[in-house]
Formats: structure tokens, sequence, C-alpha cells
């Protein structure tokens, strides 16, 4: 969990409105179809179309002011910084209101030249890009001067501001490291200047880095230990190995000034991640990985937040470009799959992992990930060989493993294997007790068998208790009334599972079953006609279609449904 310190901060690092067109239609002479289309792909996170779209427009009304803040955004979007700069630099020499979109193009390019003269005369000019981003660039443009008294100057500046402290010394950290003084590195990164700080992983390698530098490769050993513990890890088993013998790593976090203000930009990216509108994130990752094209950690954000965006081809690129030999090459390869299975490319994406489980089967993520693939095509059989791999390569299990127990008894019960499936659901819930998930699947599947239904009764009130805004975990419960022949009690909280669940085909059905049993036949066909409309299984809508015909009562009858419900039937009747 990020450090409380980084919270509040989406609302000084946002883009303000800069990403926020309102409709404005383009000039009478210009292409209003193409603006048209641009929009519409804008809307769609569509950066590819989008850019297209703008630049046909453009071609017929050069001198308009929203196409060129639109062309802008769908190039940063795609990561075109060279027409994006050309486009910024027009807008600009139009007047008028500055862009910070326009701005943000412009930095980029100043600062991958490293014209750092250029990034001071902007900030002193007023661009204004987020207080975090604007100090923190001129500071790292201070070092790419070699002024660095003014730069830790302005590091301590930024440190000294609430909300901002760790922004300020960890960059201070890097950039120390960066010409060399690793001991003053070392004394903000270890908490000794200033107290602790929270790092992500990137700044845990940067701290083992710096301390291999002071020729303490075990203490970096341990730092890398306590961080990442000791399993294995392509990112993190190479730099281990170097260590182990005796190597000193080189610092290589943060080479030059332009290195720092990708660093900077890559900061605010995780930050804003999950915080702000993904659009934010992805241009920040955007300047990260053009500022410093093997900037690893950025590159695997950006492909993430595509995903997000829904720009699944423009993701699966983004994890193409990790090679074999790349410490987060796996990282990516299953990145890739993942993608590759958004676009209904499940072959090519299960090539993927088969081929990632021959090379690096070792690793219980590649195994782990295969399972998750097979399971979600419904290939049980399989996805239960793949997660046993996994579980092969669990050494003392710890309560994070509960999810593999979980998945593979899901696999088990799928495939119409209970004993085993109930075996991992208890192992499941032993490593973590309160999974709200295993408890209400290991409930259900109890009450579904008609099995050990008091036990079954209060692990799903359990889970209830612990979820209690889930309509399938809440639909578990009265299903459990329903199977306990308790029909009363099931009644509300059936229907709040319906309210919850609106439009969930068993959620309805069930409804229907427990109006049914409640002597109110009307709304049970009503619910069970809903149902129908959801797109049921076919089994499922075989069985609402045969109740439709003749009643719950007789289709329990010819299911061989126990003597006491036959008689709570009835009753109902």
């Amino acid at each position: 969990m990020p450090h409380p310190v980084f919270r509040p901060l989406a609302a000084i690092l946002t883009l303000t409105s800069a990403l926020a067109f309102s409709p404005v239609w383009a000039q009478e002479d210009g292409d209003s179809g193409a603006y048209l289309a641009a929009r519409v792909a804008e809307s769609q996170n569509d950066f590819r179309a989008a850019a297209a779209w703008y630049g046909k427009a453009i071609l017929s009304d050069e001198g308009n002011p929203r196409l060129l803040e639109g062309a802008i955004l769908a190039e940063l979007g795609l990561g075109d910084f060279t027409l994006a700069a050309q486009a910024a630099k027009q807008l600009k020499a139009l007047g008028g209101e500055a862009s910070q979109l326009g701005e943000f193009a412009l930095l980029a390019e100043e600062a991958q030249r490293e014209d750092y003269a250029a990034l001071l005369d902007a900030a002193s000019k007023g661009r204004d890009l987020g207080q975090l981003v604007d100090d923190l660039v001129v500071a790292w443009a201070r070092v790419g001067e070699g002024k660095m008294s003014e730069a830790l100057e302005a590091f301590d500046a930024i440190s000294a501001t609430k909300g901002l402290e760790a922004f300020g010394y960890y960059h201070k950290a890097l950039a120390l490291a960066s010409v060399g003084d690793f001991e003053g590195a070392d004394e903000i990164l270890s908490g000794r200047a200033a107290g602790p700080i929270f790092v992500m992983r990137r700044g845990v390698f940067a701290h083992a880095q710096i301390l291999s530098q002071l020729e303490r490769n075990a203490d970096a050993l341990a730092l890398l230990d306590k961080s990442d513990g000791t399993d294995p890890d392509p990112i993190v088993d190479a730099v281990r190995a170097r260590l182990t013998a005796g190597e000193p790593i080189p610092f290589d976090t943060v080479k030059t000034a332009r290195d720092g203000v990708a660093e900077v930009f890559f900061s605010v990216s995780t930050v804003l991640n999950g915080d702000a509108d993904p659009v934010y994130t992805l241009l920040h990752t955007r300047v990260a990985t053009h500022l410093r094209p093997d900037h690893e950690d950025a590159r695997l954000l950006m492909a993430d937040v595509l995903e997000d965006l829904g720009q699944h081809d423009l993701a699966v690129e983004t994890y193409a470009m990790f090679k074999p030999e790349d410490p987060s090459f796996v990282t990516a390869e299953i990145g890739r799959a993942g993608a590759l299975q958004a676009q209904d490319k499940t072959d090519a994406a299960l090539e993927a992992l088969q081929t990632l489980a021959r090379s690096h089967g070792d690793l219980i993520s590649v195994h782990f990930a295969l399972g998750d693939l097979l399971r979600v095509e419904e290939r049980f059989d399989e996805a239960e060989v793949a997660y046993t791999a996994a579980l092969g390569l669990v050494g003392e299990a710890t309560p994070d493993d509960w999810v593999l127990y979980f998945y593979r008894g899901i696999c088990h019960e799928q495939s119409k294997d209970w004993a085993p499936a109930e075996a991992d659901f208890r192992q499941a819930l032993e490593l973590n007790p309160t999974q709200p998930q295993v408890l209400n699947y290991l409930g259900y599947g109890l009450v579904d068998r008609g099995e050990k239904l008091d036990e079954a009764l209060g692990m799903i009130q359990r889970a209830v208790a612990a979820d209690p805004q889930k309509g399938y975990i809440i639909d578990s419960l009265a299903w459990a009334y329903f199977r306990l022949g308790r029909y009363d009690e099931a009644l509300e909280p059936m229907e709040k599972a319906s309210v919850l669940e609106p439009v969930d085909p068993v959620v309805t059905d069930h409804l229907g079953d427990v109006y049914w049993m409640v002597g109110r036949k009307l709304e049970a066909q009503f619910q069970w006609r809903r149902a129908l409309s959801f797109d049921p299984t076919e089994k499922d809508a075989t069985r609402i279609r045969r109740k439709l015909e003749v009643g719950l009562d007789a289709v329990m009858a010819d299911e061989g449904v126990s003597p006491a419900a036959i008689e709570a039937v009835e009753n109902a009747d």
C-alpha cells in the first residue's frame, strides 16, 4: 500500500481540465465529419483512430486550436512525441490561453534534447503541469546544468512542502547517487537523514545498487530479501546472484538529469494510477519511456493502463517490446497473454503462456497465469494441472497461497470431482479462515449438494458478514435457507440479492423459486421468465422452462428431492 503521504496528491498532480474537452464544432469551412469521428475515437480512448481523424481535420482547418489540442492528446496517447510537439508549437504560435497538453509535449521534447535552459526558462514563465512535476523538473534541470547546490536546495524545498516530503527526499537521493555521492543517498534512503520514507520496488532496487557501490553487498542482499522474499523472481535473481558473488552492481536507476526527469514522470504516474483518469497516468508513463526507453517499470505500467482503457492492441504492442533477456520479460509475457485473451485471441494467449511454462517452469506466477487462462476458458482439467504445478513450487504455504487452493478447488468442482474440491477449499480456509469468497463457494457447494447444511449456513453467514454488499454471496445465504426448508427466512435475503444483482440469471431464478415456495406463484413465474431473458446456461434454461410448464414442485419431485422438502412444497400449496 502506498505511503499515506501519497494518497492526497491526485488534486496536486492532475492536469486539471487539460484532458476534459467540451464539444466544440469545427469551423464551417473545416471537415466537420472528420472532427466528429475524431471526437468519437477520443471518447473511446482510441488514440490511433483519433490521431488519424484529427490529422485529416487539420488539413482543412490548420488554425483551429481545438483540433490541434485534440491531435496533441491523441499523439501523446500513442507516444508519438515528434508529432505532438509539432502540433504544440503550431498551437502556441496561435497565441491565446496556454495549453497544458501542449506544454506537456514541449517539456518532453526539451528534456529529450537535454535543453535544461529551455526547461528552466519555461518554468520561469509560468509553465504549469502541477506543483510536483514543475518543482521536480526544475530541480533536475539544475542537476543537468551542473548546479548541484541549487538542485539540492530545490529538492529540499520540495521535501519541506506538506504532502510532497517523500518525493523530495527520494529524488534528492537519486540525484546524489547520480553524481557519485552514494553515502549521502544512503543516508536518505536508510531513513537516517530524515526518518523512514516509503519507496516503491524500484526505489528498493536503487538503494540496493547504492549499497553495492558502497561495498555493502550483504546489506543489499538483506534489503532485497526483506522487500521481495527469496522465491524465484527473474527481476531479482540476476541481481541477487551478482551480489552473492561479490560483484559491484552499478547504479543505473538514474544516470543523467534526463533520466531524473523521466523518473519524475514515472513517480507521478504511480501516484495517479487508480486515483485519477487513466489517461493522465498513461501520458506520464509515455513521457517517462520517451525520455528513457529502457524504463521497464514505466513500460509495464503503461501497458497495464492501456488495458484499463480498453486499448488491448496497443497493450499487446507495448508488452511485445520486452526481449527474452530483459528482467521483466516474464511479467510482460503474462501481461501480453492477458491482453490477447481480452481480444479473444485465446490460442495466441495460451501459446505465450505454455511457452513460458516450458522456459520458466520454476516460477509460480507462470503456472498461476496459465491456470487462470484455462479456468476462464472452462478447460478445468488442464487448469487443475497448471495450479497443481504452481502449488508444487510453493514451499511452506502462507496465507497468500489460499487463492491457488481455491482456484484448483473450483476446477475440481467444475469437473464434478467434489471430494478433492472440498479438500482444497478447506485448505484455503485453513490458510485464510475469513476469506469470504472461499466461505461462500464452499458453503454454497455444500448447500447445493444438500450436505452439512448447518455448517454450510454458518460459512455463508460469515461470508455475508465479511462482504455484505455482494449479491451473489447474499444469494448463497438465501439458498441455504431454501435448502433447509426455511423459505420465509430465505425471502428477504433473496430479494436483497436480486436488487444487488438485478440481471443475474441464477439469482433471478432463485428468487422465482423462493416466491413459489412461499405461495407467490405468479411472481415466481414472472421471475423465471426474467431469468430466461438474462442468458442463463442451456442446462439452467431447460430447467426454468420445465418449471414454467409444470411448476417447481413437480420438477423437484422429478429430481428426487427429499420427502421433507416435498412436504414443504405441498404445505406451501
